[in-house]
Protein backbone atom coordinates (compact mmCIF):
# COMPACT_ATOMS: atom_id res chain seq x y z
CA UNK A 1 0.00 0.00 0.00
CA UNK A 2 0.86 3.47 -1.06
CA UNK A 3 0.77 5.48 2.34
CA UNK A 4 2.35 9.20 3.47
CA UNK A 5 2.93 10.60 6.73
CA UNK A 6 1.33 13.38 8.11
CA UNK A 7 2.89 14.54 11.40
CA UNK A 8 2.18 17.39 13.02
CA UNK A 9 5.03 19.29 15.47
CA UNK A 10 4.25 22.43 17.86
CA UNK A 11 7.78 24.12 17.07
CA UNK A 12 11.28 22.52 16.11
CA UNK A 13 12.48 20.83 19.22
CA UNK A 14 11.65 17.19 18.23
CA UNK A 15 11.80 17.29 14.44
CA UNK A 16 15.12 15.98 13.92
CA UNK A 17 14.24 12.46 16.01
CA UNK A 18 11.07 12.40 14.15
CA UNK A 19 12.83 12.74 10.65
CA UNK A 20 15.01 9.56 11.84
CA UNK A 21 12.12 7.32 12.92
CA UNK A 22 10.19 8.18 10.00
CA UNK A 23 13.43 7.27 7.65
CA UNK A 24 13.99 4.10 9.44
CA UNK A 25 10.15 3.32 8.49
CA UNK A 26 10.92 4.54 4.87
CA UNK A 27 7.74 6.21 4.79
CA UNK A 28 7.36 9.01 2.75
CA UNK A 29 6.15 12.51 4.72
CA UNK A 30 5.66 16.07 5.53
CA UNK A 31 6.16 17.41 8.43
CA UNK A 32 3.72 20.39 9.90
CA UNK A 33 5.31 23.13 12.03
CA UNK A 34 4.41 26.04 14.11
CA UNK A 35 7.82 27.64 13.50
CA UNK A 36 9.89 28.09 10.47
CA UNK A 37 12.60 25.77 9.77
CA UNK A 38 14.72 25.40 6.93
CA UNK A 39 14.49 21.38 6.71
CA UNK A 40 13.48 18.65 3.77
CA UNK A 41 9.85 17.48 3.95
CA UNK A 42 8.83 20.38 6.95
CA UNK A 43 6.26 23.04 5.93
CA UNK A 44 5.56 25.85 8.16
CA UNK A 45 1.94 26.72 8.98
CA UNK A 46 1.11 29.26 11.65
CA UNK A 47 -0.71 27.92 14.45
CA UNK A 48 -4.45 27.74 14.30
CA UNK A 49 -5.20 24.13 15.41
CA UNK A 50 -4.69 20.75 14.27
CA UNK A 51 -7.55 20.94 12.07
CA UNK A 52 -5.36 23.74 10.10
CA UNK A 53 -2.37 22.01 10.10
CA UNK A 54 -3.91 18.71 9.09
CA UNK A 55 -5.81 20.95 6.26
CA UNK A 56 -2.50 22.31 5.11
CA UNK A 57 -0.34 19.00 5.42
CA UNK A 58 -2.89 16.80 3.17
CA UNK A 59 -2.12 19.84 -0.15
CA UNK A 60 1.29 18.02 0.20
CA UNK A 61 0.06 13.91 -0.14
CA UNK A 62 0.61 12.49 -3.52
CA UNK A 63 -2.57 11.53 -5.35
CA UNK A 64 -1.63 8.03 -5.82
CA UNK A 65 -1.18 7.92 -1.69
CA UNK A 66 -3.76 4.78 -0.51
CA UNK A 67 -3.43 5.32 3.36
CA UNK A 68 -2.61 8.51 4.70
CA UNK A 69 -0.93 8.24 8.86
CA UNK A 70 -1.54 11.58 11.07
CA UNK A 71 1.45 11.12 14.00
CA UNK A 72 2.41 13.65 16.72
CA UNK A 73 6.06 14.89 16.49
CA UNK A 74 6.08 14.06 20.41
CA UNK A 75 5.76 10.10 20.44
CA UNK A 76 7.85 7.22 19.51
CA UNK A 77 6.37 4.46 17.10
CA UNK A 78 6.15 0.96 18.11
CA UNK A 79 4.93 -2.37 15.91
CA UNK A 80 3.53 -0.20 13.70
CA UNK A 81 2.90 -2.96 11.23
CA UNK A 82 0.14 -4.64 13.16
CA UNK A 83 -2.08 -0.95 12.45
CA UNK A 84 -0.71 -1.01 9.04
CA UNK A 85 -1.82 -4.68 8.34
CA UNK A 86 -5.24 -4.04 9.67
CA UNK A 87 -6.08 -1.58 6.77
CA UNK A 88 -4.53 -3.89 4.51
CA UNK A 89 -6.96 -6.98 5.52
CA UNK A 90 -9.91 -4.32 4.95
CA UNK A 91 -10.74 -5.26 8.39
CA UNK A 92 -10.90 -1.50 9.05
CA UNK A 93 -11.15 2.08 7.30
CA UNK A 94 -9.17 3.60 9.80
CA UNK A 95 -7.07 2.71 12.53
CA UNK A 96 -5.79 4.51 15.82
CA UNK A 97 -2.95 2.82 18.09
CA UNK A 98 -2.83 2.73 21.66
CA UNK A 99 -1.49 5.60 23.79
CA UNK A 100 1.55 4.15 25.90
CA UNK A 101 2.38 6.79 28.75
CA UNK A 102 5.00 5.93 31.61
CA UNK A 103 3.83 8.39 34.28
CA UNK A 104 1.48 10.75 35.30
CA UNK A 105 -2.53 10.57 35.18
CA UNK A 106 -3.25 9.53 31.86
CA UNK A 107 -1.73 5.69 33.08
CA UNK A 108 -4.62 5.25 35.18
CA UNK A 109 -6.88 7.52 32.60
CA UNK A 110 -6.12 5.03 29.76
CA UNK A 111 -6.38 1.92 31.81
CA UNK A 112 -10.06 2.96 31.59
CA UNK A 113 -10.72 4.39 28.52
CA UNK A 114 -9.33 1.62 26.74
CA UNK A 115 -11.56 -1.08 28.75
CA UNK A 116 -14.34 1.12 26.69
CA UNK A 117 -12.80 1.91 23.52
CA UNK A 118 -12.47 -2.32 23.14
CA UNK A 119 -16.23 -2.44 22.69
CA UNK A 120 -17.24 1.02 21.36
CA UNK A 121 -15.08 4.16 19.85
CA UNK A 122 -16.14 6.99 21.98
CA UNK A 123 -12.93 8.82 21.18
CA UNK A 124 -10.07 8.28 18.76
CA UNK A 125 -6.44 8.68 20.18
CA UNK A 126 -4.71 11.34 17.07
CA UNK A 127 -0.86 10.55 18.06
CA UNK A 128 -0.84 7.63 15.62
CA UNK A 129 -4.07 7.21 13.29
CA UNK A 130 -4.50 5.07 9.85
CA UNK A 131 -7.24 6.12 7.36
CA UNK A 132 -8.10 5.38 3.51
CA UNK A 133 -7.26 8.44 1.48
CA UNK A 134 -10.19 8.02 -0.75
CA UNK A 135 -12.41 8.35 2.11
CA UNK A 136 -10.52 10.76 3.96
CA UNK A 137 -10.87 13.30 0.69
CA UNK A 138 -14.90 13.10 1.49
CA UNK A 139 -14.32 14.64 4.68
CA UNK A 140 -12.21 17.66 3.39
CA UNK A 141 -11.90 20.09 4.58
CA UNK A 142 -11.50 19.30 8.36
CA UNK A 143 -13.85 21.98 10.31
CA UNK A 144 -12.61 23.87 13.15
CA UNK A 145 -12.41 21.23 16.29
CA UNK A 146 -10.32 21.35 19.08
CA UNK A 147 -10.78 17.33 19.11
CA UNK A 148 -9.70 16.76 15.39
CA UNK A 149 -9.02 13.27 15.77
CA UNK A 150 -12.30 12.11 16.97
CA UNK A 151 -14.26 14.57 14.24
CA UNK A 152 -12.63 12.26 11.79
CA UNK A 153 -13.58 9.05 14.10
CA UNK A 154 -17.22 10.01 14.41
CA UNK A 155 -17.15 10.95 10.58
CA UNK A 156 -15.72 7.54 9.20
CA UNK A 157 -18.51 5.98 11.81
CA UNK A 158 -21.39 8.43 9.97
CA UNK A 159 -20.19 6.85 6.72
CA UNK A 160 -21.02 3.60 7.67
CA UNK A 161 -17.54 2.43 7.77
CA UNK A 162 -15.48 0.76 10.50
CA UNK A 163 -12.96 2.02 13.03
CA UNK A 164 -10.51 0.00 14.81
CA UNK A 165 -8.53 0.46 18.05
CA UNK A 166 -4.84 -1.48 17.54
CA UNK A 167 -4.08 -2.16 20.48
CA UNK A 168 -0.57 -3.89 19.48
CA UNK A 169 0.52 -1.04 17.80
CA UNK A 170 0.92 1.74 20.23
CA UNK A 171 2.75 5.01 20.79
CA UNK A 172 5.35 5.98 23.96
CA UNK A 173 4.63 9.82 24.82
CA UNK A 174 4.69 12.11 27.88
CA UNK A 175 1.33 13.95 28.25
CA UNK A 176 -0.07 15.24 32.01
CA UNK A 177 2.40 15.22 35.01
CA UNK A 178 0.04 16.28 37.66
CA UNK A 179 -3.75 15.57 38.35
CA UNK A 180 -4.56 19.52 38.11
CA UNK A 181 -3.11 19.38 33.91
CA UNK A 182 -5.05 17.13 33.67
CA UNK A 183 -8.06 18.82 34.12
CA UNK A 184 -7.04 21.90 31.79
CA UNK A 185 -6.61 18.54 29.35
CA UNK A 186 -9.88 16.99 29.89
CA UNK A 187 -11.19 20.24 29.74
CA UNK A 188 -10.11 20.79 25.92
CA UNK A 189 -10.44 17.25 25.13
CA UNK A 190 -14.15 16.91 26.27
CA UNK A 191 -15.64 20.56 24.90
CA UNK A 192 -13.36 19.44 21.17
CA UNK A 193 -15.55 16.04 21.53
CA UNK A 194 -18.82 17.77 22.38
CA UNK A 195 -17.67 20.04 19.49
CA UNK A 196 -17.15 16.86 16.98
CA UNK A 197 -20.82 15.26 18.10
CA UNK A 198 -22.56 18.44 17.28
CA UNK A 199 -20.91 18.46 13.75
CA UNK A 200 -21.04 14.33 13.06
CA UNK A 201 -23.85 11.45 13.32
CA UNK A 202 -21.71 8.64 14.84
CA UNK A 203 -23.71 5.78 16.10
CA UNK A 204 -26.42 6.29 18.65
CA UNK A 205 -24.36 4.29 21.21
CA UNK A 206 -21.91 7.10 20.74
CA UNK A 207 -24.32 9.74 21.20
CA UNK A 208 -25.75 8.35 23.91
CA UNK A 209 -22.50 7.72 26.06
CA UNK A 210 -21.79 11.97 25.95
CA UNK A 211 -25.53 12.29 26.42
CA UNK A 212 -25.20 11.05 29.78
CA UNK A 213 -21.19 11.32 30.71
CA UNK A 214 -22.09 14.94 32.42
CA UNK A 215 -24.48 13.44 35.00
CA UNK A 216 -22.09 10.04 36.03
CA UNK A 217 -18.67 12.10 35.48
CA UNK A 218 -19.08 12.82 39.22
CA UNK A 219 -18.28 8.62 39.53
CA UNK A 220 -15.39 9.41 39.05
CA UNK A 221 -14.51 10.83 42.46
CA UNK A 222 -13.86 7.14 43.28
CA UNK A 223 -10.83 6.99 41.73
CA UNK A 224 -9.56 9.90 44.24
CA UNK A 225 -8.04 13.21 43.16
CA UNK A 226 -7.23 12.15 39.95
CA UNK A 227 -10.89 11.33 39.68
CA UNK A 228 -11.83 14.68 40.90
CA UNK A 229 -10.40 16.57 38.30
CA UNK A 230 -11.00 13.97 35.65
CA UNK A 231 -14.76 15.05 36.84
CA UNK A 232 -14.03 18.68 37.18
CA UNK A 233 -12.18 18.79 33.55
CA UNK A 234 -15.30 16.76 31.69
CA UNK A 235 -17.91 18.98 33.34
CA UNK A 236 -16.11 22.12 32.63
CA UNK A 237 -15.26 21.41 29.23
CA UNK A 238 -19.53 20.41 28.57
CA UNK A 239 -19.97 23.80 30.31
CA UNK A 240 -17.52 25.68 27.88
CA UNK A 241 -19.10 23.99 24.54
CA UNK A 242 -22.64 24.74 26.02
CA UNK A 243 -21.92 28.09 26.07
CA UNK A 244 -20.96 28.40 22.68
CA UNK A 245 -17.21 27.67 22.43
CA UNK A 246 -16.34 26.56 19.20
CA UNK A 247 -12.67 27.46 18.90
CA UNK A 248 -10.14 24.99 17.04
CA UNK A 249 -7.50 25.73 19.61
CA UNK A 250 -7.63 25.43 23.55
CA UNK A 251 -6.68 28.95 25.32
CA UNK A 252 -6.28 28.97 28.72
CA UNK A 253 -7.20 32.38 28.72
CA UNK A 254 -10.46 32.24 26.59
CA UNK A 255 -12.82 35.04 27.99
CA UNK A 256 -16.26 32.86 27.81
Amino acid sequence: MQLFFVVLARDDSLINDKIRELEKLGFPYVIVCGEPVEMPNVVYRSPIGKYDAINFGLGFVPEDTEVVVFNDVDTKIRCFDCALRILEGKQASLVFAKVGVKQGPQISFYALADTLRRWVPIFASGELMLLRYDLLRRLLPLKKCKSEDSYISFKVLEYGERVAFCEDCYVETVRTASSKEEEGYKRRTTGGIYQALSMTKPPALVRLFYMLLPFFSPLLLLAGKNGYYWSRGIILGYIDHARGDRTGAWKPNYER
